[in-house]
């Protein structure tokens, strides 16, 4: 089932019943019977490198640093007004490296009055320490195999690598781990290790994204994971980190196929839905759950 598809989710549910019973219990047990649903207008997103990036991701290709502003062009009056956090990234270097620490000082008074969640990569403990006082939070992709990073990223770097940057973030700040799911060109790829390593490593939160086949990149012409793969990532995931807050992010495809994974989301007991469809609206209101509304990225919450 995937987004050129007529999509009937009902097929989703009714194929492993068992499993949403179980997520759902999960999370009536641990959760209260509310969903936040944010739609992030009071975050501005900053680009440390412009649209440059030396990786030229499979999946990205640079394009989505075009959505961001330019650190330069932040730091000129009035660009940030209205702004009451930053999502700080940018392109990264050959080692998988957001340049952050040259913009340090531009970033700190960016950042005055602001919450600041900082998008680094792969980045070492020195770089780590002169951010960590300025971080509210930090956000970290984790690829759960290395033939997912070798063949998205051109890393050469496996599961272990991530989750030692990710035991060394959290020495300094709060981190927020991220899954991109079908990453590896639509298909699964070490999406459940991932999940498994982060529930032993007793992560506290845990945003899941699905790939977008974009326009530019190579992987333009590839479809987005089956819904069904969607829901069996998620449903994992709540079952396995039963007390952890789990949100569906921003970055998914659009159409039909956006609503079908807003209502696996709702469904399988995620906390968090960020940019919503009515579907999801109506689903959390089927279950009896109590909408809060977020205007800031969800790692912020």
């Amino acid at each position: 089932m995937h987004a050129d598809e007529t999509l009937d989710v009902e097929n989703v549910f009714a194929v492993t019943p068992h499993r949403w019973r179980e997520a759902w219990a999960v999370r009536r047990c641990h959760h209260p019977p509310t969903i936040t649903f944010d739609r992030p207008t009071r975050t501005l997103p900053v680009s440390v490198t412009g649209s440059y990036c030396a990786l030229q991701c499979a999946h990205c290709g640079g394009r989505y640093l075009r959505h961001m502003r330019p650190i330069d062009d932040a730091a000129k009056p009035g660009a940030l007004d209205g702004a009451t956090s930053l999502l700080v990234s940018g392109g990264c270097d050959a080692a998988g490296r957001v340049p952050v620490l040259e913009h340090l000082e531009t970033l700190r008074r960016l950042g005055d009055g602001r919450r600041l969640n900082w998008h680094l990569g792969l980045i070492d403990e020195a770089t780590m320490r002169a951010v960590a006082p300025l971080a509210d939070v930090v956000s970290f992709d984790v690829v759960g195999d290395a033939d997912t990073a070798r063949e998205v990223y051109g890393l050469d770097v496996g599961l272990d690598t991530y989750l030692e940057t990710l035991r060394m973030m959290r020495r300094h700040a709060r981190v927020v781990p991220h899954i991109t799911v079908g990453l590896r060109a639509g298909r699964l790829s070490g999406e459940m290790a991932a999940v498994s390593a982060l529930a032993a490593e007793g992560v506290e939160a845990l945003v899941f994204i699905v790939l977008i086949p974009t326009e530019g990149t190579a992987f333009a012409r590839c479809a987005p994971p089956a819904v069904e793969d969607v829901a069996d990532v998620l449903l994992e995931a709540r079952v396995r980190l039963p007390q952890a807050r789990l949100t569906l992010g921003c970055m998914r495809p659009h159409g039909a196929y956006r609503q079908a994974v807003d209502e696996v989301a709702v469904r399988a007991g995620l906390n968090g839905v960020v940019n919503p469809t009515r579907v999801a609206e109506r689903v959390a209101e089927e279950l009896g759950l109590a909408i809060t509304w977020g205007n800031e990225c969800c790692g912020l919450g």
